[in-house]
């Protein structure tokens, strides 16, 4: 199959594939995967995108074997180099007017599949397999860089983006494709989000990232009940991040009264005890949101619990919710309604615990960033101080300080006292 065609059947089996017709796209690329680049890239890629999805050892294992033979391939299509065309290699950049239009597609070819596999390998939890994984995506890098300075030297553009551009070309693929998961996922809210999940069945796990977006856009109204709902089929139905669900889960619940979570049958208290024990790790590395929503469950594990303060509003801002719920000046405002309701059960409180202050501080940071949203500048500024000025007597939340003066920064920024800003942000440890 010459080159030509091969990119026609490709086209065609990437309009299967955003049709939502997976296995169609499969089966068109699959006879030809062993012969034409393009075949094996896109039966590949397809391949990894689900073992991303599934976290399936064997589905893993399909991917990574089905990479290894399109690099094989690609590699046969490649301009063939003698010993001294290669040392040179090391030391000056190669001339690509001597490569042909079927060569320079291999080069293209290959360093895409050397980037998917190298980001595969990372799902293997060997040091090894994270060393592979860096050194492959280090070469892959490598390659991209060098076919950017190639375009580059005929296009001598300014290299700034054009939104308007980039929406007016993805418009055509939302037009012919409007089931297509991942630009409903990119472009529209809550009604599109369930459109996504009934116009698919074969892939469930982009489901779950539409789940996901529920679960937040739930959130951001403060609908609790509808976000646990999502948050719930997240901790049962999806292997992506087990400790996160549960947590995200166990958070929600806790923003609702008591009697509805009886009536859920829910057990909060179980739930934020399991989170430690669902934690993943890669070559022995925790993932940064795990750690952190493990940490914050330890006060869970004893036998007198002590509760969370508004644990999802918490997480909606390690998560960057606050820059998106911000641009809705009614629902920052409920949020700050719930806020100044949880500071007065904490002033009120009888019999403070250990974690008081710790509390009271994550209580002013989210107040903090809902005045800050909605223009409040001098009083944010002075819920953003209260933290600071109680750095010696936070015993748990030790993340609090630097990210409120991050937060400070950003807000002296926005007043425009560039000085003062660099000089908060520089003081930051």
């Amino acid at each position: 199959m010459d080159l030509e065609k091969a990119l026609k059947e490709c086209y065609i089996a990437l309009n299967l594939f955003l049709n939502n017709r997976f296995a169609d796209a499969l089966n068109l690329l699959s006879p030809w995967k062993r012969q034409s680049m393009y075949h094996a890239m896109g039966y590949s890629s397809i391949l990894v995108m689900q073992a991303g999805m599934t976290f399936e050892q064997k589905d893993i294992d399909a991917a990574m074997t089905s990479l290894s033979e399109s690099l094989q391939l690609c590699q046969r299509f490649r301009k063939k180099s003698g010993i001294v065309e290669t040392l040179a290699s090391l030391w000056y950049k190669q001339p690509t007017d001597n490569l042909t239009e079927e060569e320079m597609h291999a080069e293209l070819c290959y360093a895409e599949v050397l980037l998917q596999k190298a980001v595969l390998t990372f799902l293997d939890e060997s040091f090894i397999s994270f060393m592979k994984g860096g050194m492959g995506i280090r070469k892959s890098y490598l390659m991209y860089k060098f076919f950017f300075s190639t375009l580059s030297f005929f296009n001598k553009g300014t290299g700034q983006g054009n939104l308007t551009e980039a929406e007016a070309l993805l418009e055509p693929y939302v037009e012919n494709f409007p089931n297509v998961s991942s630009a409903l996922l990119i472009l529209i809210a809550q009604e599109r989000f369930l459109a996504c999940i009934a116009a698919q069945e074969e892939w469930r796990q982009i489901h779950h990232m539409c789940y996901w977006e529920l679960m937040w856009a739930y959130s951001f109204e403060q609908n609790w009940r509808e976000a646990y709902r999502y948050a719930d089929l997240l901790s049962k139905n999806s292997k992506w991040s087990q400790a996160i669900f549960v947590f995200q889960k166990a958070a929600i619940l806790s923003m609702l009264p008591e009697e509805e979570v009886t009536e859920l049958r829910e057990n909060v208290v179980e739930l934020f005890r399991q989170v430690d024990g669902l934690r993943l790790r890669f070559a022995g590395k925790s993932i940064p949101t795990e750690k952190f929503a493990a940490k914050k469950a330890e006060r869970y594990s004893s036998s007198h619990p002590v509760k969370l303060v508004v644990p999802a509003l918490e997480m909606m801002y390690v998560w960057n919710g606050f820059s998106v719920v911000g641009k809705r000046p009614d629902l920052i405002q409920n949020i700050l309604t719930t806020l100044v309701k949880a500071e007065k059960q904490l002033e009120d409180d009888p019999k403070p615990s250990e974690y008081h202050v710790d509390n009271q501080c994550v209580v002013q940071l989210l107040k903090g960033l809902c005045l800050k949203e909605l223009g409040h500048l001098v009083q944010a500024e002075l819920c953003f101080n209260h933290i600071i000025s109680s750095e010696n007597n936070i015993k748990h939340d030790h993340y609090l300080v630097p990210f409120t003066m991050y937060e400070l920064g950003l807000l002296h920024k926005e007043r425009g006292d560039i000085k003062t800003a660099i000089t908060v942000l520089e003081n930051v440890k």
